[in-house]
């Protein structure tokens, strides 16, 4: 029955086309060049550009007021038909707001009407002629510069990061289309920043004015926030449903924000329903960000997952090399595989170890050996000793606040007791990898968001109260110590 259709209409245009050749005062009903039939269109995706017809526009408008008295109709006028391209015709709106409008509530009908009026399978198209061009962004549609090092070429694989890469690489060549969206997931300082960037800089290079947003999960928070309290939620809307990528940075910060999960929920669907590409990361699985919607779970898992691990010792001695050749270092091997050996927690402390043993080797006239490596890299300590647990946090803290043990695990909410109890729990999230479900089990057996909720508390004081600051300061000093 369908192709039947097709075939009907493709007729219809041909014998149409044929009296208009022929006919001294024919008008062209669509635009002032003839449009194809949906067979053509589909073949000639370069058709160009062509000025629609103001006659045709006026018609459609009267089918929808007809056909749809319950549409507010106060933007119509300012609507401007500019072209119809492949089959679509394009229409400008002034702005953001208007643009929410049309695409929710007109674009179905405005289709509708301009099917029945041409009497083709043609489609309307709403856009806003303020749309920034392309580039990366991040808050306030500001160019966002991108870390040069941060591409592919620089970045080195082995078997913990492997196939993160790749799925990496994937979307940059095909976004949208690969894994969407790819959620990268790792612990700190092992290359998730690093394949974000390098994703939005091969996607520039690609493609010709893709517009990409990256930003940090914070940021986004941020911007929520402040449209909420001054009103322009339209606008705050417009800048993230409309673009070709979004990329987010740290998105586990969601955690327990239950508005800013509602707004991010919309923005997803909207970006994957039109094929947008999404990339996000984080330090944990989607299943275990602590207070995060089931949907958004299920979510980030529909397209692909991949984890970051730890380098082992070939990959961190690759990393290096690799780092000593783009500074021009001459560092003998002896000395990298010293390092490689020394440092086993992530990326980021070895290419700190780079940058020491640079300004030894500048101290040195440009000597660098096994000798001074040791004497430069020694404070570093080895992996074990530098290891702080939660043990030596619960030590090091009831002895500071003068507590005891069984009154941190105990139920006392006391301020005495809950204060450096949310001191502990602080400390242990950022000193050591255990899940806030684990960090709870040494208070009693409290749940992850009791955790949450001391972590958060903690990072307010430290913030608001200097005192508390201080008191900090001086607990990590005796920790690192």
């Amino acid at each position: 029955m369908y192709e039947r259709r097709r075939a009907r209409a493709f007729a219809d245009w041909r014998q149409g086309n044929s009296k208009r050749a022929h006919a001294s005062d024919s008008k062209v009903d669509m635009a002032t060049t003839p449009l194809p039939s949906p067979r053509e269109a589909g073949a000639r995706r370069s058709l160009e550009p062509a000025p629609l017809d103001p006659g045709v526009w006026r018609r459609i408008l009267e089918t929808v007021r007809i056909q749809h008295p319950g549409i507010h109709r106060v933007w119509f006028d300012q609507m401007t038909p500019r072209q119809l391209t492949n089959g679509v015709i394009q229409v400008l709106v002034s702005t953001a707001a208007q643009l929410n409008f049309c695409q929710s509530q007109c674009q179905q009908p405005f289709t509708a009407a301009a099917q029945q009026i041409t009497g083709r399978l043609v489609s309307v198209s709403f856009h806003c002629e303020h749309l920034p061009q392309g580039g990366v962004f991040n808050e306030g549609d500001q160019p966002l510069p991108l870390n040069p090092d941060y591409t592919f070429e620089h970045f080195v694989t082995g078997p913990c990061n492997r196939l993160p890469h790749a799925a990496s690489v994937a979307v940059a060549e095909q976004p949208g289309k690969a894994y969407n969206p790819l959620f990268i997931h790792g612990g700190v300082g092992l290359g998730k920043t690093h394949l974000l960037q390098a994703i939005c800089q091969k996607v520039l290079e690609r493609s010709g004015e893709p517009r990409i947003l990256y930003l940090s999960c914070d940021s986004f928070i941020n911007q929520f926030i402040t449209a909420i309290e001054s009103g322009d939620m339209n606008k705050f809307r417009y800048r993230y449903r409309h673009v070709d990528m979004l990329v987010i940075d740290d998105i586990h910060f969601l955690a327990g924000r239950d508005r800013t999960q509602e707004e991010f929920f919309h923005t997803f669907n909207t970006l994957y329903q039109q094929h947008k590409q999404i990339v996000l990361s984080a330090d944990c699985p989607p299943s275990e960000i602590p207070e995060l919607e089931e949907r958004l779970i299920s979510r980030f898992n529909w397209g692909l997952v991949a984890r970051i691990d730890k380098p082992c010792y070939e990959t961190r001695l690759a990393i290096l090399q690799k780092k000593a050749r783009m500074r021009g270092m001459a560092i003998p091997d002896e000395v990298l595989c010293y390092v490689a050996g020394r440092i086993e927690s992530n990326t980021r402390e070895l290419e700190g170890a780079i940058t020491k043993l640079q300004g030894v080797s500048m101290l040195h006239e440009g000597r660098i050996d096994l000798e001074l490596a040791k004497a430069a890299l020694g404070e570093l300590g080895t992996p074990e000793q530098r290891r702080v647990t939660i043990q030596q946090i619960l030590d090091t803290v009831t002895r500071y606040y003068n507590v005891r043990l069984s009154d941190l695990q105990s139920k006392k909410r006391h301020k005495s007791v809950a204060f450096p109890r949310q001191v502990c729990m602080y400390l242990a999230r950022r000193h050591t990898r255990y899940s806030l479900e684990e960090i709870g089990g040494y208070f009693g057996g409290r749940d992850h968001t009791t955790v949450l909720h001391a972590v958060r508390s903690i990072e307010q004081d430290v913030a608001a109260d200097k005192s508390v600051a201080e008191q900090l300061n001086r607990l990590e000093s005796q920790l690192s110590g």
